[in-house]
């Protein structure tokens, strides 16, 4: 098995793919060894000393470091960890409690919709590539309300991002669109 990496806009994260599907729908995050006991990779991957985040995608996984921990020491752990997960046929998630798409519901009204098919079509798909994700939370009075994920959550160009990036491209299209903030 070969995994690749790649750095992400994070220092603190880094973009591990195994060259296989990790999830098959939706993704998960765990920002705590407590919150990893429904996936086993993301359990193995906390038992390394120095991993303080994980965020599993379709088809990668981010790991973000301590601050106090060098990437050199820590990446050959995580290499070995996430090869010998997918080696020996272990299951990522132990249940299917994931966080779907953005994808728009019956109940969303018309503006929502819109946000929604722009962030899924457009947004999410770049931000994957990156090493991160980001889910729609709610949309209030011209405010437009994402949960930043993975590398995307603490990057230090993810204000420009958002900013920049996504709240120009939504205004572009969604003239109701005012702003948009990160909720943490």
């Amino acid at each position: 098995m070969f995994i690749q990496t790649e750095q992400t806009p994070n220092p603190a994260s880094l973009k591990f793919l195994p060259g296989c599907e990790v999830m098959v729908r939706g993704t998960a995050e765990f920002k705590n060894p407590g919150e990893a006991h429904v996936s086993p990779l993301a359990e193995r991957l906390f038992k390394i000393h120095g991993v303080a985040g994980v965020f599993l995608s379709g088809d990668f996984v981010t790991v973000t470091k301590a601050s106090d921990f060098d990437w050199s020491l820590l990446k050959p752990q995580i290499l070995g960890a996430i090869m010998e997960h997918f080696t020996t046929g272990q299951k990522v998630m132990l249940n299917e409690d994931v966080t779907p798409a953005s994808s728009a519901n019956a109940d969303d009204d018309e503006i929502v919709k819109q946000i929604k098919e722009l962030l899924d079509t457009r947004i999410r798909p770049i931000v994957a590539q990156d090493g991160g994700d980001i889910v729609f939370s709610s949309f209030e009075h011209g405010v437009v309300f994402l949960h930043m994920r993975g590398a995307c959550a603490g990057c230090p160009s993810s204000t420009a991002t958002l900013k920049s990036g996504i709240e120009n491209m939504l205004k572009h299209f969604i003239p109701e669109v005012e702003e948009v903030r990160a909720v943490n």
